[in-house]
């Protein structure tokens, strides 16, 4: 389980590339009606943005990729038909890109509340999960009818429950108790939060995970975010700085999580 303090943990070198890379996918509805197409047309732009994207992380070395796929709000407020578009779209892309998913040795893991998702789309994420989880190249996680308040909800609820059943002493819970509940107790804590859209904000994204992650806000929309955009906030992030709170010798670039 990764630790939630990186200050602690051993440092890398300065200019290493992002071990954990965090996406807010933005911008595909406005892509597709700026040109005059349905907004299902971004999706699916996106879609392929999201291949040429997780191609590109594996080759720069990337270890995890996190992208938010659909959050809680948009499953209720967005209209039914586009949620449902939205819905079939990610089984096709499971279905499609599997043989791509192997070559590149990519793991696929899917975080958010599953159990209220379509019973065909829990079967798919499940069955995706599994034929995946061999792979140690990469891994690419989706956060699908996902918000980070309703994890953290989630998280107390929890350790609430062990307390209740007297496996857990009220006063003993710290930091690493509410990491060890969140949905993938496993994932490092990401480097780099990258938004497009020229939005600037975290929209309820992995808010404890992101505590000391360095920010990078695109102005292109998801669908124009190519790999020489990636490439971009890549060579960005590794002329930062990252101090942790402190102060860090110029020769510190990041901590490396354990997994």
């Amino acid at each position: 389980m990764s630790s939630s303090d990186p200050r602690s943990e051993a440092t890398r070198d300065a200019g290493a590339v992002p071990r954990h890379i965090a996406f807010i996918m933005d911008g595909n509805g406005r892509w597709a009606e700026s040109r005059g197409l349905p907004r299902a047309a971004g999706h699916g732009q996106g879609a392929e943005t999201l291949r040429a994207i997780t191609r590109r992380a594996v080759e720069r070395g990337v270890e995890e990729v996190t992208c938010y796929a659909l959050s809680t709000e948009n499953l209720l407020r967005r209209p039914p038909d586009e949620v449902d578009g939205l819905m079939e779209l990610l089984r096709l892309y499971l279905a499609r890109d599997r043989s791509e998913i192997d070559e590149l040795g990519v793991q696929l893991r899917f975080i958010g509340r599953r159990h209220e998702l379509p019973a065909n789309v829990q079967a798919d994420l499940e069955t995706a999960e599994r034929q995946s989880a061999g792979h140690n190249r990469m891994i690419l996680r989706l956060a699908i009818n996902y918000g980070s308040r309703s994890e953290l909800v989630d998280a107390a609820r929890a350790i609430a429950e062990a307390c209740q059943r007297g496996e857990l002493d009220p006063r003993d819970i710290d930091e690493s108790h509410i990491a060890g509940h969140l949905y993938d107790p496993s994932m490092r804590d990401p480097d780099l939060l990258i938004r497009t859209a020229g939005e600037e904000r975290i929209s309820n994204f992995l808010l404890w995970q992101i505590s000391y992650s360095e920010l990078y806000f695109a102005p292109c929309a998801w669908p124009d975010f190519g790999p020489e955009r990636l490439d971009e906030a890549i060579d960005a992030y590794c002329r930062r700085r990252r101090k942790y709170g402190g102060i860090v010798s110029p020769e510190v670039r990041s901590a490396p999580r354990d997994r």
